[in-house]
């Protein structure tokens, strides 16, 4: 699966499908949630959240996919991405694009 944020891929010619999406709502441990709590005091890098959010992400994207394939797309274009805060300390993330067939 080719996988674009373009709406194009040189040297080919396709057909649009149609939309695609996957997503995830995530959130850490109450543990974890405390001690980035803390971190916030002092600053800095946000390293549990950003664990979590690029497993998001991964996971959203696999989603898409796997909607792509069903649909028995070569590739999807266009990718996008949106996140949103569901509650402190969870988050949504939902990857989308075109899917596509190449001729």
């Amino acid at each position: 699966m080719i996988l674009v944020n373009t709406d194009y891929i040189s040297g080919k010619e396709f057909e649009m499908l149609g939309l695609v999406k996957g997503s995830t709502i995530q959130s850490k441990h109450i543990g974890k949630d405390i001690t980035q709590g803390f971190k916030t005091i002092v600053g800095g890098e946000l390293k549990a959240y950003n664990e979590m959010m690029n497993d998001a992400r991964a996971l959203a994207t696999k989603r898409m996919v796997e909607e792509a394939e069903k649909m028995g797309a070569d590739a999807i274009i266009n990718i996008r991405y949106a996140t949103s805060a569901i509650m402190q300390g969870a988050a949504e993330v939902m990857a989308y694009g075109t899917a596509v067939k190449f001729l």
